[in-house]
């Protein structure tokens, strides 16, 4: 006998570790079966499971479920991201509690200590993919620094430096002072911070007293100056484009150019220009071939190497002795300094408070510094016209296709890739460099030195390059190096490229596209047929969850509450196209009770004698009630199928959902009581053989999203062994003989119910009250099943009987109308009728009221503008619902008139 509740936990150990060890969830390569392949986003290896994840891992996990049942040959790829700069943080945060450094250990023994983290305490988060139920291809399971992905990253970087495609370049990047590191644009978050404009006068040389002011949120950059830019447009400035003027402190010339970068409407419509340290004055410089002077070393702290020589000793503008004073002070000290020091020299005009956005480093929280170096990059812009055009021509569909616009606005604007970190933790950078500065790019040292000894003459000693790659570039390679490229496997060949791509809207540019131009490159194949883009995962409120708000959600925490199956069955019902997840504790406590739902319906059918049959045939069927719900059960299997294939994962959800709740719990199993209990034994055989027949097609077609619960009462009901559910076919409709006849009584029955039910509710009628219903104007067959029903009707719909109105409607009666005929159900004694139409009429005027207070503040223009676009659909969505209980109380109201 089943437990009288269902235990998740038990079930979710016993169960996993059975499919793991059974490798139920292998792929196999030398099968006839069709492949099927999903790449997982590799999760860094110093992850902890968040709800993004568990949005991302069940979407795909139903999918490849799915398909298993479906027959294919499944390969969901595991694997998880070295992750360079979070993975040295973790481990230089450890070294710390031991009071030492990474520089104090030395590059290779911090590097083995890396590798001994990793070993010993890295991956948990494939443990934790685990408890969500993940059925990966474990034994697969690859690390982007592991030997063969290694290989594959030498080899593309080799290829493409040979090509010409990777180069070195000295540009502006996302600098870490605190890392001393270049990092990517997706490590960088911006924040808005209360900050400041200084007005610095800067002198116009040659023109007496007249200065030009700057407005400024940088002044410690100051002493980088290398221009002030006015816009060619502007008639303040217009006698004065081409004029220098002397840069206070240092005393340097610098000259004023005519920039449309200049906005003549914010500060005084001049700024200064300093290349090596804004990425908007890196670009106005190289327009005007400006020179560029870095005032800040690679921790942020002032630096005059390259300025030193420029310094000159103007009486009150510039004292030599004052900026050397400013060696090796941090950027904020050095701001209040060089702030102070204008202000007493007289060139600081005024100081206005200011919001703006600073960017951060998401890691470690440090201020980023756009910093001018020397770094690796790839020639993004040569790679990018491919990929667009294997999106252009549909080789690559993304779903929502609207994200296909923002694919396209960044790779058409693509920047140069820069693709070096000035890390321990990654791939190293294959070259080495020669005593003056060649350089040897090679898989190896061994040919580096022998591409140098072909250059040189002779032996040369070589030092390789100190820097590793950026980790998304080790992952854009991802589809194909997890196949075993660059050697050609019959896995690559099998199972490149793959069929669809999660993941979320944030990485269409850092990863997706980056797969994308890696793939056609070096596959001359797409890594994907599909893309598709879930939303985010937000609170119940539409808030993105944060740290700092304290809405975050552990799904870890919701699976011990919930169990594994509520999560992932909230999360899909809740995955709409195109919309963001607004998941709360309460919804997946909801969708437990569809869990229990399920359970208890299978502990009734138990009791009742339900089990498996070897053998039935649903064609055999001759029961209107048999027949009617082998029908549903079919309408059920089309609609999911249909919505896992153009991926509406809510469709699919609420299609399982509405069929088990309403019609077989709810209405299947309530018409069932009776017959269960009869003494006409072949009837109520065949409708065990039908509810278990029914039973199992649910728990096929709930497999893919709750695998768990539908495991176990497949196994109790003798369907099949335990953990055998995942390898069962995907449920197929059917269409039964003579279907129409008995879909359409049992149709006509349950509406009656309902329209009975509805009426008494809205009317407040008793449970404990009984009473008669009448069928006036009703057809003759109409009449007939009613009668056939009298059991079902009197005990779902409270009815002590039904009959055909033969005389005049009773005096107090309510009205429905079902087809043909008018219901007429007598209420004189059973309720205070003149009462309840009060009650409906105060109802009525307060919706009406709610509904009119509603529509005047949508209609106010100044209210739908400031208001959040939250708030705003909220009270869309509540409009909807007042209208509705609108039309509701008046129908309520006609049907006692």
């Amino acid at each position: 006998m089943l437990n009288k509740t269902f235990e998740p936990a038990e079930t979710e150990r016993r169960l996993y570790a059975l499919w793991e060890n059974n490798k139920v969830f292998s792929a196999e390569p030398t099968s006839s079966k069709k492949p099927f392949t999903i790449m997982i986003p590799p999760p860094n290896v110093t992850g902890t499971l968040h709800m993004g994840h568990a949005l991302t891992m069940t979407l795909q996990d139903t999918l490849i479920r799915w398909k298993r049942m479906q027959g294919f040959d499944t390969l969901w790829q595991p694997g998880t991201d070295h992750a360079g700069i979070a993975t040295q943080m973790v481990v230089e945060r450890s070294l710390a509690t031991e009071n030492t450094t990474r520089q104090a250990l030395g590059r290779d023994a911090f590097t083995q200590r890396v590798w001994q983290w990793k070993e010993e305490s890295g991956g948990g988060i494939t443990q934790q993919l685990r408890r969500l139920g993940a059925s990966l291809d474990w034994p697969r399971e690859r690390f982007t620094m592991d030997e063969g992905l290694s290989r594959a990253v030498k080899e593309v970087f080799v290829t493409l430096y040979r090509q010409g495609l990777i180069y070195r370049d000295r540009r502006l990047v996302n600098w870490d002072p605190v890392f001393r590191s270049a990092i990517s644009d997706l490590e960088v978050e911006s924040k808005d911070v209360a900050g400041h404009l200084w007005y610095i006068r800067y002198p116009v040389e040659g023109e007496g007293e007249q200065t030009i002011t700057v407005a400024t949120t940088r002044p410690e950059t100051m002493l980088g100056d290398v221009a002030v830019a006015v816009h060619p447009e502007d008639e303040r400035y217009a006698g004065l484009i081409g004029k220098s003027v002397r840069l206070p402190l240092t005393g340097r010339l610098i000259p004023i150019v005519a920039d449309t970068y200049s906005d003549p409407e914010k500060g005084t419509g001049a700024v200064k220009i300093t290349p090596a340290h804004d990425f908007n004055d890196f670009e106005v410089g190289r327009r005007h071939n400006l020179s560029m002077l870095s005032v800040l070393d690679e921790e942020a702290r002032v630096t005059l190497d390259e300025i030193d020589a420029d310094l000159a000793t103007v009486p009150g503008l510039a004292d030599p002795a004052f900026v050397r004073s400013l060696i090796g002070l941090p950027r904020d000290k050095a701001r209040k300094a060089i702030v102070d020091e204008l202000e007493t020299l007289g060139w600081l005009e005024k100081i206005e408070p200011h919001r703006h956005q600073v960017p951060h480093a998401e890691r470690g929280g440090a201020v980023i510094e756009p910093r001018l170096t020397t770094q690796w990059y790839c020639d993004a812009g040569k790679l990018a016209g491919p990929a667009i055009e294997a999106v252009t021509s549909g080789k690559i569909n993304f779903i929502p296709k609207q994200w296909e616009n923002t694919f396209f606005a960044w790779m058409r604007d693509i920047q140069p890739w820069c693709i070096s970190r000035q890390l321990w933790w990654g791939h190293r950078i294959p070259a080495w460099y020669g005593p003056d500065g060649e350089v040897f790019v090679a898989h190896d040292a061994e040919t580096a030195h022998a591409l140098a000894t072909k250059h040189y003459g002779t032996e040369t000693e070589l030092t390789q390059d100190e820097d590793v790659l950026d980790t998304w570039f080790s992952s854009g390679l991802w589809p194909f190096s997890t196949l075993g490229w660059p050697d050609q496997t019959p896995e690559l060949a099998r199972y490149y490229p793959t069929d669809v791509l999660v993941t979320g809207f944030d990485i269409i540019f850092f990863w997706v596209a980056r797969m994308i131009m890696m793939g056609q490159h070096f596959m001359k194949d797409v890594p994907f047929r599909d893309v598709f883009i879930h939303g985010l995962v937000r609170d119940e409120h539409g808030q993105k969850m944060s740290k700092s708000k304290g809405n975050g959600i552990d799904p870890l925490e919701l699976i011990d509450a919930y169990g594994a199956d509520a999560m992932r069955f909230t999360i899909c019902s809740l995955t709409g196209i195109g919309r963001d997840v607004k998941l709360g504790r309460k919804k997946v406590e909801d969708y437990r009770a569809f869990v229990t739902k399920l359970w208890n319906a299978a502990r009734f059918c138990e009791m009742n004698g339900v089990k498996a049959v070897e053998g039935f045939d649903p064609h055999s069927v001759q029961s209107a009630v048999g027949k009617w719900i082998i029908t549903e059960v079919s309408q059920a299997v089309s609609e999911a199928t249909q919505a896992l294939q153009v991926y509406r994962f809510d469709e699919y959800a609420l299609t399982c959902y509405r069929f088990v709740w309403n019609r077989f719990c709810d209405w299947f199993l309530e018409l069932a009581k009776p017959i269960f209990a009869s003494d006409n034994q072949q009837e109520s055989d065949e409708i065990r053989h039908v509810a278990a027949y029914v039973l199992g097609q649910i728990l096929r077609l709930l497999q893919p999203v709750m695998p768990f619960v539908t495991d176990d009462l497949w196994h109790a009901f003798g369907f099949g062994p335990e953990g055998s559910l995942i390898a069962q076919a995907w449920p197929q409709p059917i269409v039964l003989d003579g279907a129409q006849d008995g879909l359409a009584e049992c149709d006509q029955m349950i509406r009656l119910i309902s329209e009975i039910r509805t009426v008494r509710s809205e009317m407040n009628v008793p449970p404990s009250q009984k009473a008669p219903v009448f069928l006036k104007d009703a057809a003759p067959e109409t009449v007939a099943r009613a009668e056939r029903w009298q059991e079902a009707i009197g005990r779902m719909a409270r009815v002590t009987h039904v009959a055909a109105l033969t005389g005049e409607v009773p005096k107090g009666s309510a009205q429905a109308v079902l087809d043909e005929a008018t219901l007429i159900i007598p209420l004189e004694g059973l309720i205070d009728i003149s009462a309840e139409q009060e009650r409906l009429k105060k109802e009525l005027a307060k919706a009406e009221d709610e509904i009119g207070k509603t529509e005047k503040k949508l209609a106010n223009e100044n209210f739908v503008t400031r208001a959040k676009p939250e708030i705003v659909q909220e009270m869309r969505e509540r409009l909807t619902a007042q209208q509705g209980e609108c039309t509701r109380l008046k129908a309520a109201l006609l049907r006692i008139a």
